[in-house]
Formats: C-alpha cells, structure tokens, sequence
C-alpha cells in the first residue's frame, strides 16, 4: 500500500527588491509560508536561515513558526511544512 504524502507547490512571491525571498502554498485549509532571512543586508531579518511558518486560510489571525525553524535548506523547510500539514489534516480527521 502506498504511504501517504502531502504535497505542496511553494511560489516565489515577488518582492520590492531581488532579495526579498518568501515563497507561499496554500493546501488543504492551510497557508505555509517560507522566507529566507538574515541577520543584516537587504531582505528580511531574523534568525539565519529559511524560516517556515502556517496559518488556517479561513480564520484572520497570526501565523504560527513551524517547529525546528529556521532550517539550513529550503528542502528542510518545505519538508517540516508537508509533515505539519499532515499533523494538521490528522487532527482535523480525528
């Protein structure tokens, strides 16, 4: 039997300046975010690294930082984002 896997298109969302890295998807109820920070120069500031967060898109509050954020690769958070949609959809099931 084939495992279950969630799978998410994240989108370049294009910004005021080339540096300005956030990618989004929405699946399932949910919206997951992913921006590229750093601690100084042009783009986003924060913690070194790719930071992943999500939000239900049908209730008007904060999003909420993916565990294990911020990771060293894009691959990483992309992966934490498709584990907690699963934890999410589970949830929701149940």
């Amino acid at each position: 039997m084939w495992g279950f896997r969630c799978i998410m298109q994240f989108s370049r969302i294009i910004g005021p300046t080339e540096d300005f890295q956030v990618w989004s998807a929405i699946s399932r109820g949910f919206s997951f975010v992913i921006s590229n920070e750093s601690r100084t120069g042009p783009g986003l500031h924060g913690e070194p690294g790719f930071v992943a967060s999500w939000r239900p898109i049908d209730l008007n509050r904060p999003a909420i930082r993916v565990g294990g954020s911020p990771f060293k690769t894009f691959a990483e958070a992309e992966n934490a984002c498709e584990a907690m949609l699963k934890h999410l959809t589970n949830d929701r099931a149940g």
